[in-house]
């Protein structure tokens, strides 16, 4: 399977980032790639607050533009469902267009007692997992891969452990990671999310695919993206910027 990993720019402004998105997946699809994987949020922006018909309107765009190049998706965004429920998502497209479903950020973060945040704005469905090509594969999204301690009011349900008891081979983290320039965050606490993703690779023996969001592009990401696949990077992006590769998995 040969993967588009998309590190881009996410704004509050769906049309800035629907822009990127096409880009992105403009060099994906003349790359050959079969699936493209973009950060947390990457179409609606990071934020429940967002102009509901625009969104819908831009994945209407995004969707068939990605489906005429025959490029599929794992695409981040939030959505309003036809439940009137706001989901946090990874949504899932073959390179025919069909679309799969969702997986939903499940540990949802939040603050103080009771805690106020994700948790408040955002639903959760059950965990699932998608044929893709003949492929197992599932999503998770940001603290969905390691419970910062921070900021999840729930326990750690190690949900890459469940997907691969569910038969996932490959798993798509799109990731949306608040950093700023700091030594704690560009050391620790990235160090923290890198070894999450490694070791769960390793002792899941599951590969995993991830990539953040590459705003603002002169700082470092908050989570390395790449390829990891027991317990190694078998394809590591640079931390700065914008960044579109595409790699055998």
């Amino acid at each position: 399977m040969r993967v588009t990993l998309a590190q881009l720019s996410v704004y509050d402004d769906i049309g800035k980032n629907l822009a990127g998105i096409k880009e992105a997946a403009l060099q994906a699809a003349n790359e050959r790639a079969h699936i493209m994987l973009t950060p947390e949020g990457a179409l609606s922006g990071y934020t429940p607050h967002f102009d509901v018909v625009s969104q819908r309107d831009a994945l209407a765009e995004i969707t068939a533009f990605a489906a005429e190049r025959k490029l599929g998706l794992a695409l981040g965004t939030c959505m309003v469902e036809d439940d009137g429920l706001c989901y946090n998502q990874v949504r899932f497209y073959t390179p025919g267009g069909e679309y799969l479903g969702f997986h939903s950020k499940t540990l949802r973060c939040g603050s103080g007692l009771p805690p106020v945040g994700e948790v408040n704005d955002y639903a959760v469905q059950p965990l699932q997992v998608f044929q893709f090509q003949g492929i197992t594969v599932a999503g998770l999204i940001c603290n969905d891969m390691w419970a910062n301690p921070s900021c999840t009011p729930m326990p750690d349900p190690n949900l890459v452990q469940q997907l691969t008891r569910m038969g996932a081979t490959v798993i798509f983290q799109a990731v949306n990671g608040g950093r700023d320039a700091s030594a704690f965050s560009q050391g620790l606490m990235r160090d923290y999310h890198e070894v999450h993703v490694l070791i769960k690779s390793k002792f899941h023996d599951v590969t995993i695919c991830t990539v953040d969001n590459a705003y603002p592009e002169h700082i470092g990401v908050s989570s390395i993206g790449g390829v990891a696949k027991n317990g190694e990077w078998a394809y590591r992006l640079p931390m700065v910027g914008r960044q579109v590769v595409t790699i055998e998995v």
